[in-house]
């Protein structure tokens, strides 16, 4: 949902009051600065560019982008040269799993605290049923346009930002594990922060945050909340994405989901519209998880909110 002017100012006023009051746990948390009212809406548009360019990364390659295949490979291609068009450093790192090769790409943002850093991270692989376009095309387009959206507003955050794409997530999280794995202590004590994206488009939207770290998890709630968006903690995918490795050793997690098979209820359909009844996404783990499969306006509330949270968190 793209904000009037005053909506928008609302909604900065709102998160900027909450981010001087949060007393969470996430590490050195600042006092929010002009930065965040700077932080953009993005364009759906945009976002449903990069969805229709993996829809067709999965038609000319067997129909998914699943780990070890050649569309999950196409797909990092994909986001690595918008990436490294847009200035970031990029690097991509190789594992093994189920005998296959797979890869994670990161890309940093130069400058920043790079004894603090803000990232944000969504799985890349699909099920090899179908072209995960929701799943999790949705938070994997968000989080790239974002970071093109650092790049286009020449962001000079204070800590250090990093994006990242995960591999084999559908096979229990392996490319993200193998990361936060391969750091060092000393790395991972210097991630003060890593927000995770995984299925934020979906066809009957719920809007649900992720109740690890308090300051995150106010981040996003304030967030919506100046929308008049109400929201639940989000309990279906608990452990289950890429951001369980990271809270496992200690590194504050949050995120966004709007759910998957689990199905809505009267008083979930009553405040967020839909069809109660239903699953979230009737086309999770399926060969219909298309570009058909997405609620435009539960993909850019949720590519608003990471947005936001992206320059809130790093200011």
């Amino acid at each position: 949902m793209k904000l009037s002017v005053s909506g928008r100012a609302a909604a900065a006023a709102v998160v900027a009051a909450t981010t001087l009051l949060a007393t969470g746990s996430l590490a050195g948390a600042a006092p929010a600065t002009p930065a965040v009212a700077a932080a953009p809406d993005l364009p759906v548009a945009n976002v449903k560019a990069h969805l229709s360019q993996f829809q067709s990364i999965a038609t000319a390659n067997g129909g998914n982008r699943a780990h070890g295949r050649t569309g999950y490979r196409a797909s990092l291609d994909y986001v690595k040269a918008k990436l490294d068009a847009a200035g970031f450093s990029t690097t991509i790192q190789q594992f093994t799993s189920s005998s296959r090769t797979g890869y994670n790409l990161i890309a940093d943002w130069p400058g920043g605290d790079t004894t603090r850093v803000v990232m944000a991270g969504s799985h890349l692989d699909s099920v090899t049923a179908g072209p995960g376009i929701n799943d999790n095309g949705s938070g994997s387009a968000a989080v790239l346009e974002t970071a093109l959206a650092v790049s286009r507003a020449r962001l000079q955050p204070t800590r250090h930002l990093r994006f990242a794409w995960w591999g084999a997530e559908e096979l229990g999280m392996v490319g993200s594990r193998y990361y936060v794995n391969n750091l060092s202590s000393a790395n991972r004590s210097r991630i003060s922060a890593y927000l995770n994206f995984d299925m934020i488009g979906s066809p009957n939207p719920g809007y649900f945050v992720y109740d690890d770290d308090p300051t995150i998890e106010q981040t996003f709630k304030t967030y919506f909340s100046g929308l008049g968006v109400p929201t639940e903690i989000e309990t279906e995918g608990d452990g289950r994405s890429d951001h369980a490795p990271f809270k496992n050793v200690g590194i504050p997690v949050g995120g966004l989901f709007s759910g998957a098979d689990y199905v809505k209820t009267s008083a979930q359909a009553a405040k967020w519209g839909g069809t109660a009844g239903q699953p979230f996404d009737r086309c999770y783990h399926s060969s219909c998880d298309t570009i058909a499969n997405l609620n435009d306006t539960a993909l850019d509330r949720n590519a608003d909110a990471l947005a936001y949270a992206v320059w809130t968190l790093s200011s």
